[in-house]
C-alpha cells in the first residue's frame, strides 16, 4: 500500500473527520505512514534472526532521511523507494521537522521523557555544499561537528560514541565498533532516541512471581511475570490477541501482539502489515483484562547495509552511488549503516533507546463482559507507538525473556 494511502489510514485514527486534516498534518502522515510501511518492510528482512529483536524504526528512517537529502538520480529513486519516502524531498524533510518536534515536546508531559537527537560529523576540510547543511540544521536541528578522520579515525569514532551514549543515558554505549571508521571517512551522520515512560498504572511487585515461560513446543523457562487486572484496550481475533498498555500522559503507549498458537510466532510476524495494524489498533475497545507479563530486558545489534541493499538500495552502497548533494561531487557512498537499540519493562514502565549511524566513505466502549485473560507466557510482538502521530518509535519480540 503506498504511503498516501496508509497516510489517509493513519489520518482515520488521528483525525476521525477527514475535513480536519490539514496539509501539514497529512504530509507528516504521509511520512508517518511511509516510515511504518518501512518498519514492517525491515522486520521482515530482519526476523528470521534468531531470539529476541529489538529495534527503532524512526530512528534508521530518520538517519536515512538525512542521507537522502544528499542523494541525487537513480540513487534517490532508489532509497525514496526502499524507505517508502512518499513526499518530494521540499516536502519530506519540514514533515520530519514537524514529527520530531512533536516528538521531543512529549517529554513535558507526565511521567515520560522522549528525546530525540541528530548529529553530523563531516571530515575537516572536506567542504559540504551549504544548502546540504542548512537542510540538515533547519529540518533536523543537527549539530555539526567537524572531526579529522584522516588522521584520527578511533578519537574520532569514540568522540561520536560518548555523543551517543550521552543522547541514550548511557544505554548505547558503542555504536561505531572498532574499524567502522576510516582514513576514507568522510561523513557520518547518527540518529539517537531516548525514551522512558511510566505506565499511566504501574504493575504491584508484590504479584510479581517466577512463572513459566513457553519459548518453544520443547522449551519452557521460568521467569518474573508481572500481574494486574484492571481494563485495558483489548482486541482479538481468531489467531492472536493485542493489548494496549499506556504510559503516563497517554500520549505513547505499548502495544503487545500475542499469538495464540505459542508455537506459530513465525507465521504471524508474515502476516504482518501496515494496514493490518491499523486494522488492529482501530478494534481496540475497553475490556477487563487479567494480565501476565513477563519483565525483560534485551539489546539487539544490526549491520543494515545489506539489509537495505535487499529492500532495493543498492546504489547508495556502490561507487554507482550519487550523493553529489552532499558536495557537489560524486565521490561519497555508504560505507556503513548501524544500528543499536535497547529496552527494558518492569513493573514500573519502560526505558529504551537506539541509535543509528550512517557512514559515508569517499569512493537508521465500555461493556461489562468476563475478564478476558491475557497471559503473555509465550513468545510475543510488541511495539511502542506515539499515538497523536501514530509513529512507531519502537518494534520488537520477546522469543525467551530470560536472555
Amino acid at each position: 500500500m503506498k504511503p498516501l494511502k496508509l497516510a489517509l489510514l493513519l489520518s482515520t485514527l488521528c483525525f476521525p473527520v477527514l475535513g480536519q486534516v490539514a496539509p501539514d498534518n497529512l504530509n507528516k502522515m504521509t511520512a508517518v505512514a511511509g516510515n511504518t510501511a518501512f518498519a514492517f518492510d525491515l522486520y521482515s528482512q530482519l526476523r528470521s534472526q534468531e531470539g529476541n529483536l529489538f529495534l527503532s524504526p524512526y530512528s534508521i528512517s530518520t538517519a536515512l532521511a538525512m542521507t537522502y537529502g544528499g542523494a541525487r538520480g537513480e540513487t534517490a529513486a532508489q532509497m525514496a523507494k526502499a524507505m517508502h519516502f512518499g513526499l518530494a524531498q521540499e516536502k519530506l524533510h519540514p514533515a520530519f521537522a514537524v514529527l520530531e518536534s512533536e516528538l521531543n515536546a512529549v517529554q513535558q508531559k507526565g511521567q515520560v521523557k522522549l528525546a530525540v537527537a541528530n548529529s553530523l560529523w563531516p571530515q575537516k576540510g572536506h567542504v559540504f555544499l551549504p544548502a546540504y547543511l542548512d537542510l540538515c540544521k533547519i529540518n533536523y536541528g543537527v549539530a555539526v561537528t567537524p572531526l579529522d578522520f584522516a588522521r584520527a579515525a578511533e578519537p574520532a569514532r569514540q568522540t561520536i560514541n560518548a555523543w551517543v551514549e550521552d543522547k541514550t543515558n548511557r544505554k548505547i554505549q558503542e555504536l561505531l565498533k572498532p574499524g567502522t571508521l576510516d582514513e576514507a571517512t568522510c561523513l557520518v551522520l547518527v540518529n539517537a532516541i531516548y525514551f522512558k515512560g511510566n505506565w499511566s498504572s504501574r504493575f504491584d511487585k508484590q504479584l510479581t512471581k517466577a512463572g513459566p515461560f513457553h519459548v518453544s513446543a520443547g522449551k519452557t523457562v521460568e521467569t518474573p511475570m508481572m500481574q494486574t487486572s484492571k481494563e485495558f484496550r483489548y482486541a482479538e481475533s481468531p489467531e492472536a490477541q493485542a493489548l494496549e498498555l499506556p504510559y503516563a500522559g497517554d500520549d505513547l503507549s505499548m502495544l503487545v501482539l500475542l499469538p495464540r498458537d505459542a508455537n506459530r510466532l513465525a507465521a504471524f510476524e508474515k502476516s504482518l502489515a501496515p494496514d493490518k495494524l491499523y486494522a488492529w489498533i482501530r478494534s481496540l475497545r475497553s475490556r477487563e483484562v487479567q494480565l501476565s507479563l513477563p519483565k525483560f530486558k534485551t539489546t539487539s545489534e544490526f549491520s543494515l547495509n545489506q539489509t537495505l541493499a535487499a529492500l532495493g538500495m543498492t546504489d547508495a552502497f556502490s561507487p554507482r552511488a550519487d550523493f553529489s548533494g552532499m558536495d557537489g561531487t560524486d565521490d561519497l557512498f555508504i560505507s556503513a549503516v548501524v544500528h543499536e537499540a535497547f529496552v527494558e519493562v518492569n513493573e514500573e514502565g519502560t526505558e529504551a533507546a537506539a541509535a543509528t549511524g550512517v557512514v559515508g566513505t569517499l569512493k537508521g466502549i465500555h461493556i461489562l463482559e468476563e475478564p478476558v485473560v491475557f497471559r503473555a507466557d509465550h513468545p510475543f510482538l510488541f511495539l511502542i507507538r506515539d499515538n497523536r502521530t501514530g509513529s512507531i518509535l519502537f518494534l520488537g519480540r520477546i522469543v525467551d525473556p530470560t536472555l
